[in-house]
């Protein structure tokens, strides 16, 4: 489902009450003589100590200078706000109960708004996402370790945060979306030493699940954690062009679980499409490998056959983006042709490193703990 979303008020759809709460003063913002001032008002971390969590506020003067009227961009995690932590994944229903508890909030903060105006409020950004939980022994890093074998575009900084998380995530990155796979519990272990070595923000509201995880009742837990983060209001109007999905980007009309297993499941695939299924047939030798090659590729060439043998072989030692790279100098014609004709072999049927995490999704049924 959804969990960070920016939302953007205009300036007759919210009030401020309370003006000395931001810094620098809001009312610096509402006087013309001060332009481009930025006013901010953020949780604090004696607040997400103590399980209060409140959205990022930012109000500054609009972007369209025809206007000159301040607007307001709010930043939340929704399942932070409503059940104190994201491990908990939100449903349709929970909207009405999102929505009355934001206004809530932002009253608290010295901002009085109405429910149509959320409800309307457009989405800048959004993040979708969903929890994959393990009780049986498999952990994440499995996972992961298999992930970062895609075949990604080397002009895509991809990055695989092993200095900071042991290569418990991994992260394909670009200015306009990011899509993260990682291990939940590892990375609220880093926010407990640091929020800034995290992935996530604000995690101090749910350290306290740690606790529970070390104690025993969650001891043999373990969360991957699937991330789609479109972080520019063009990057989701392109992205739902290319899905089919026509509607316009407010609030209300975004908060839809179809809408999340559609993107999440689009980004799986555009992933999995870069990753031979080769690389997850097993055997007992060598043998018996190419042996399977040759009686399930029938009409593959023999040439074919003892490249796609040798392509599996350095791969046990390389990722596809090192070998790749290893490769540049030899030309990138024949590196695309050999990985589309690894993409096409026929193996013996397999439960492939996506097939836990698509099932997961096409389910979605919300996690809790």
């Amino acid at each position: 489902m959804i969990d960070t979303i920016v939302l953007i008020l205009k300036n007759n759809e919210f009030e401020i009450t309370a003006p000395e709460l931001f810094n620098p003063n809001a009312l610096l913002i509402f006087n013309k003589k001060y332009k481009g001032l930025i006013s901010k008002q953020n949780p604090t971390t004696k607040e997400l100590k103590h399980k209060i969590y409140k959205p990022h506020l930012t109000l500054r003067q609009s972007y369209e200078i025809a206007l000159n009227e301040p607007t307001l961009k709010i930043e939340l995690s929704l399942p932070k706000l409503l059940f104190g932590n994201n491990f908990q994944e939100l449903r349709y229903k929970d909207f009405k109960s999102i929505a009355t508890k934001l206004i809530s909030t932002l009253e608290d903060m010295g901002v009085k708004t109405s429910i149509y105006a959320i409800e309307n409020a457009h989405v800048s950004s959004i993040h979708y996402s969903k929890n994959i939980l393990f009780t049986d022994g498999t952990i994440p890093y499995h996972y992961i370790n298999k992930i970062r074998q895609a075949n990604t575009k080397l002009s895509l900084d991809v990055n695989q945060t092993d200095y900071r998380n042991e290569g418990h995530s991994f992260k394909w990155h670009c200015n306009s979306y990011e899509v993260i796979f990682y291990d939940k519990l590892k990375d609220l272990e880093k926010a407990k030493r640091s929020d800034k070595r995290a992935i996530e923000k604000d995690n101090g509201i749910q350290l306290n699940i740690f606790k529970k995880h070390k104690s025993g009742k969650l001891s043999k837990l373990e969360v991957l954690r699937m991330e789609v983060r479109l972080n520019k209001r063009e990057k989701i109007k392109q992205l739902f062009r290319k899905l089919n999905i026509e509607l316009d980007l407010t609030f209300k009309k975004l908060f839809k679980p179809a809408i999340s297993k559609k993107v999440l499941l689009h980004y799986l695939d555009e992933i999995e499409n870069k990753r031979p299924t080769l690389l997850d047939y097993k055997s007992s030798n060598d043998k018996d490998f190419l042996s399977a090659l040759i009686a399930y590729n029938p009409l593959m060439s023999s040439k074919h056959i003892i490249q796609i043998f040798g392509l599996k072989k350095a791969l046990e030692h390389v990722t596809q983006r090192e070998l790749q790279g290893m490769l540049a100098e030899h030309g990138m014609r024949s590196w695309q042709r050999l990985i589309k004709e690894a993409n096409l072999v026929r193996l013996p049927r397999l439960l492939t490193t996506f097939s836990v995490i698509r099932e997961n999704i096409k389910e979605y049924k919300p996690t809790k703990i």
